[in-house]
This record gives C-alpha cells, structure tokens and sequence, in this order.
C-alpha cells in the first residue's frame, strides 16, 4: 500500500473534527453523526482527560465511529493510541511532541497517515525527516479544550512555515472558530482542526456545514489568486 496522496491529504484535511467523550454532554455518536452530515472532512478519536474510557470501552467505541466514518469515506486517526490503532486497523495515527518518537511511530504504522504536533520550525523540519505525512500546528489561539498546550502562535507560525518552502500539508488547531476560521487558511494552512467548537455546539450539523463552506471558498479565492 502506497502513503497517502498530499494533495488528497489537503483535501481531507479542511475540516478536521477531533472528539472524545470527555469533549461533548451528548451521546458521543449522534455528535459525530451531525459533523458527518454537515460535511467534516477527518475524524481524530481523542479520548483523554478525567473520566476518558479505557480498555475494551474505549476500543468499542472507537470501532463505532471508525464504522461510521468508513460509511461516510472519511479518514479515521487515533490518537496518540498506536496499539489501538493498529488493533482496529485504523487510517492513521496523530502523535505530540511527548508522545511516541514518530519514527517508531511510522515504522508500526506503515503506509498509514501519520500526523505530528508541531510548534516550531524545526519541529516540522524533523517532523518531515520522521515521516509525517501532516502536522498539527497551534494553539493558533487560545483554548479551553486541551489544558497542557505551547503558548498561543498566531497565524505567523504557519505563514512562516510556507515561507520556508515547506509543502507539508498543514492543519491549524487551537481556539478556532468560525470568525477567525478564514485567517488560518490564509496564513498557508491546508485545513483547521477543531474540538469544542462542533462537539459542545447546540447544532453540530450546522456548525461543520458553516465551517466546511467557508474553507471551501477560502480555498478556492486562494487558488484564484
């Protein structure tokens, strides 16, 4: 099996909807559901913090939408969770920067997607030697959803990245919201990736079709330029 398409990755990347049960008061499924009708892009199984599901629990669960997801084509990453991940045969895998080195990571995995965490310039630089296949980067802005983040970065961080010549594809994650979605596409980003904002919506359908029609026009005003 081949590694994944970059310019497919891109794609996939543009609304990239990250959910654990621990993120929503919902059933975590019909959450999930709603973000698929509303057109989500990717999906990372996050399941972490007070009161995360564990052992079997947790790798039911993460069967459920893993079958919801393949329904719907949309890629499947587990987070952090390698074992899990290869014992469900998922899409891909996301890891931090205290998480698994990505080079072990990558030679467990194979050909599936990789996706690393990154804060600075020579996080990416290494990120790409390691096999990434994406990287993560952020907080872009300030977040209430993950309390062991870096410091905030802006936009400049992805614009820098890009000025760098540096064609990995690029997912902002931290504080994103419908109002500043616009400015992270602009920046260079291939995508944003978002928790609270659709999981501890009223209307999570709503929210990702908002979202996934503003990308998409960002996107091509970007490809018009």
């Amino acid at each position: 099996m081949a590694r994944v398409d970059q310019q497919q990755l891109k794609q996939q990347l543009s609304v990239y909807f990250i959910m654990g049960t621990t993120n929503t008061s919902r059933q975590p499924l019909e959450v999930i559901k709603d973000a698929i009708e509303g057109g989500m892009t990717m999906f990372q199984f996050r399941e972490k913090g007070e009161g995360a599901l564990q052992g079997e629990a947790k790798k039911q669960l993460a069967r459920q939408i893993q079958v919801l997801c393949r329904e719907a084509h949309i890629p499947f990453i587990v987070n952090d969770d390698v074992q899990l991940a290869i014992d469900i045969d998922a899409d891909g895998v996301h890891v931090g920067q205290e998480d698994a080195t990505a080079q072990d990571v990558r030679r467990k995995i194979g050909d599936k997607i990789l996706g690393i965490s990154t804060h600075n310039l020579n996080e990416v630089e290494q990120a790409i030697k390691d096999g990434a296949d994406y990287v993560g980067m952020g907080p872009v802005y300030p977040t209430e959803t993950k309390k062991d983040t870096r410091s905030v970065q802006g936009v400049s961080f992805i614009t820098e990245v890009r000025q760098n010549g540096l064609d990995i594809p690029i997912v902002g994650i931290g504080g994103i919201t419908y109002e500043n979605a616009a400015h992270v596409i602009r920046a260079g980003a291939d995508g944003i990736s978002l928790i609270s904002a659709i999981s501890q919506s009223i209307h999570p359908e709503k929210v990702t079709q908002e979202l996934k029609s503003l990308i998409v026009s960002e996107k091509v005003a970007l490809s018009a330029d």
